[in-house]
């Protein structure tokens, strides 16, 4: 297992499409080290997902979650998000990208922004053993998810922003927006 270098903004590979993997190569041991640094490197940078271009690799899986516990059908907010490696996905929108909600990316260290997301979607890929998986996500699952489905196709979270008036340091989000949301006086210090 390895910590992989993470590409930063402005690296060529972030704003390239990404490739299909061939099934018959999931189970391959090069993909499988890939999963399993990438899960390591996630973890290392206290992430909750990480495409394979983020880490110079051109490739159309990312990885993502919190818990070592079963995929089902129904991935919501409710308990921690299960660790997952899709392959090759496919997401289908139910519902437009409306709901407005904070991202942050290993890519962007240090930036967080408000970004429109569908509350829902509809996800067919691979999984790390090569079986063909369906379900749907919803709440902040979906949200991660777009976030690392559009690292895929080169898509940054700026690119999907509709103002940038939000955007701010991750410093001065917990300090002033976090607090804002929590009903917090802006003024107390």
């Amino acid at each position: 297992m390895a910590i992989l270098k993470v590409s930063r903004l402005g690296h060529p590979v972030l704003r390239n499409v990404a490739h299909a993997i061939d099934p018959k190569r999931i189970t391959s041991p090069e993909v499988q080290r890939l999963i399993d640094d990438m899960f390591d490197t996630m973890r290392e940078y206290s992430g909750i997902g990480l495409a394979a271009p983020q880490v110079h690799e051109g490739l159309r899986l990312f990885v993502a979650g919190t818990a070592a516990k079963p995929l089902g059908s129904v991935v919501s907010d409710e308990g921690e998000m299960p660790l997952m490696a899709l392959i090759n996905p496919e997401l289908t929108l139910a519902g437009e990208p409306t709901e407005l909600g904070w991202e942050g990316c290993l890519s962007i260290p240090d930036i967080r922004g408000r970004v429109p997301r569908a509350p829902e979607v509809q996800v067919k890929a691979y999984d790390r053993a090569g079986r063909q998986v369906a379900f749907t996500a919803k709440g902040f699952p979906a949200r991660v998810i777009q976030h690392e489905y559009d690292h895929l196709d080169g898509v940054l979270f700026f690119d999907r922003m509709v103002s940038f008036e939000s955007l701010t340091f991750l410093e001065e989000y917990e300090r002033y927006w976090v607090r804002h949301e929590d009903g917090e006086d802006d003024d107390a210090e």
